[in-house]
């Protein structure tokens, strides 16, 4: 199996069963044009976060790490009309671009970007007391991870859904002996998600336009 075959496999799977968006088409030209790293998640991942969302009937979702809104676009879609989307963004120039377009795509009156540390931003959340979010995805930087479960785990309730991506970092994640602090955060995610008695989780490998990475889920259940 190469890279080019499960490129080709992708973009099948994209072709019939997601199709052509011309709004998220768009989304990922203006963030091309702006600069923006192309580490979206690809249209078959879009829309699996889409189908988790409207499937659990989610009313309320955080997203941990906007970029330029690609994914938070396949979110908000999710959402009922009084939903609720609050993408957190480090960055003030991907924030911007973020901003713009779930603007373009009729999201504005349901998704919200906030700027800063994502830490940060999650503590404020806590700390204004929150409606508990009915899916959190988190797609930032990795070695931050553990922080981000911990606060994730604050900010849900029993049956809510957190995503985790980006968690098998080329099959590095299995190597114990790895100094790469992006593992090092996954593998020390996993294991206080393994010791948390308040979820149940699993993991799954997937290989595409992305090249060879996976996702970790994980329902709240007290």
């Amino acid at each position: 199996m190469t890279q080019q075959q499960w490129t080709a496999v992708d973009e099948y799977l994209n072709g019939v069963l997601v199709g052509e968006d011309a709004v998220l088409t768009a989304a990922l030209a203006t963030s091309r044009a702006a600069g923006l790293p192309e580490i979206a998640v690809a249209p078959n991942q879009g829309k699996l976060l889409h189908l988790l969302a409207v499937t659990m009937g989610a009313r309320r979702i955080l997203e941990v790490g906007a970029l330029g809104g690609y994914s938070g676009i396949w979110l908000g879609r999710a959402l009922p009309a009084d939903g609720r989307l609050i993408s957190l963004e480090i960055d003030p120039k991907h924030s911007a671009v973020a901003r713009a377009n779930l603007h373009e795509a009729g999201l504005e009156k349901v998704a919200e970007v906030r700027t800063g540390r994502a830490v940060d931003s999650l503590a404020e959340l806590v700390d204004d007391g929150a409606e508990p979010f009915d899916l959190v995805f988190i797609d930032a930087d990795k070695p931050s991870n553990p922080d981000y479960f911990r606060w994730a785990l604050k900010l849900t309730r029993p049956g809510s859904l957190i995503v985790i991506d980006n968690v098998v970092r080329g099959g590095a994640v299995a190597d114990a002996q790895s100094t790469d602090p992006s593992v090092l955060g996954v593998r020390a995610m996993h294991e206080l998600i393994a010791a948390e008695p308040r979820v149940t989780a699993t993991a799954v490998q997937t290989v595409g336009l992305k090249g060879y990475d996976g996702f970790t889920l994980v329902r709240v259940i007290g």
